[in-house]
């Protein structure tokens, strides 16, 4: 709503506008001195992503219907605009890739640490259930536990990063960009894997758990092994968008975001999906029992898995979230450069030229 403005020595003096007369003959009633003039009171300016959605609206006769206080709660009813949500998830993103490389090592570790805690619990579940037809189902609960606590506690998570920085990146390619983003997936990557590997370490020569209990944890870890590493990279890219799934929508869970972690880890898991730093975990646990080989974790497990979460979290999931909101962000580009184009009148005929 634009401002009104006045011109003060345009105004009437206070004794004249005390004496004015109202459309129908009658005088009005006197204002007090400090009272301001209804005709010159200046409209309280409203939240601006209300106003816009107010003024697009104003075809809607269900809406024309409404109080400007029922319009205003309904318009908050209908949750942040994808504008909103992509610049959410783009600061979080751009505050990332300028931390310390230290800082982003640290939480990649203990990320790594506490993400085989998945392997873990599901291993432990299995071992207390009967051997019954879909004791998976219930197996499968354990599976989210390292990561409840690993994205809910806003560790350093890989697969989150294909999405985070990546949406910046997409609005402003520069190459201090790229670098950035770069030197943030290489660090939060390898601190991930050193945190597996010291969390497999510890199982396999910790003596942190009882031999019952290594068993079953051993049995979910060589569920890896039954995947070609061609299979490995295609169920990674199923992963890869469910982990930028939750990213997106984390910022409009209200309240309810462990279950929307739980929900889509659990579908990893019973989907036997790839998930890189959980997959790299249970795989260097089999490479420590000397059941696989170093050249089969690389190339036939990590390697294919690394390939289809970026495929499925950065490639699609990431790309899709931008396209939807890119013309918006062109746009406002446009208007702050001062080069708004108006689109052109396709109901008026063209003008051949004399």
């Amino acid at each position: 709503m634009d401002t009104l403005k006045t011109d003060e020595f345009d105004r009437e003096p206070a004794t004249r506008s005390h004496a004015a007369q109202q459309p129908d003959g009658r005088e009005a009633v006197p204002r007090a001195p400090d009272e301001p003039d209804p005709a010159t009171r200046v409209p309280e300016p409203r939240d601006p992503e209300v106003r816009e959605r107010s003024d697009d609206n104003h075809d809607d006769p269900a809406i024309g219907t409404l109080s400007t206080g029922e319009e205003r709660d309904a318009i908050k009813r209908a949750g942040p605009r994808p504008q909103v949500v992509y610049a959410s998830i783009s600061a979080r993103g751009l505050e990332e890739i300028n931390r310390p490389a230290v800082s982003l090592f640290g939480s990649g570790v203990a990320a790594g640490l506490i993400l085989m805690m998945s392997v873990i619990g599901e291993g432990l579940i299995i071992h207390e259930l009967p051997d019954f037809q879909g004791r998976a189902l219930i197996g499968d609960i354990g599976y989210t536990f390292g990561f409840l606590i690993v994205i809910l506690g806003r560790l350093q998570l890989f697969t989150e990063n294909t999405i985070t920085p990546v949406l910046p990146l997409l609005a402003n390619p520069t190459k201090r960009a790229f670098v950035r983003t770069g030197r943030l997936w290489a660090v939060v990557f390898a601190a991930n894997m050193v945190g597996v590997m010291l969390a497999a370490v510890l199982l396999s020569w910790g003596d942190i758990v009882t031999d019952v209990q290594f068993a079953s944890i051993m049995e979910v870890a060589g569920k890896v092994t039954a995947h070609t590493p061609f299979e490995t990279l295609r169920y990674g890219v199923i992963a890869g968008v469910l982990i930028a799934a939750i990213v997106w929508c984390i910022p409009t869970a209200k309240g309810s975001e462990f279950f929307l972690v739980f929900a889509a880890t659990y579908l990893i898991a019973l989907g036997d999906f790839t998930h890189v730093v959980a997959g790299a975990g249970e795989g260097f646990l089999l490479l420590l029992e000397g059941q696989v080989s170093p050249a089969w974790v690389v190339f036939g497990l990590i390697l294919p898995a690394f390939v289809g979460n970026v495929l499925g979290g950065t490639v699609l999931f990431a790309t899709l979230a931008y396209v939807q909101v890119m013309e918006e962000i062109a746009q406002a580009r446009r208007r702050r450069e001062g080069t708004t184009v108006a689109p052109p009148d396709l109901t008026q005929p063209r003008r051949l030229p004399s």
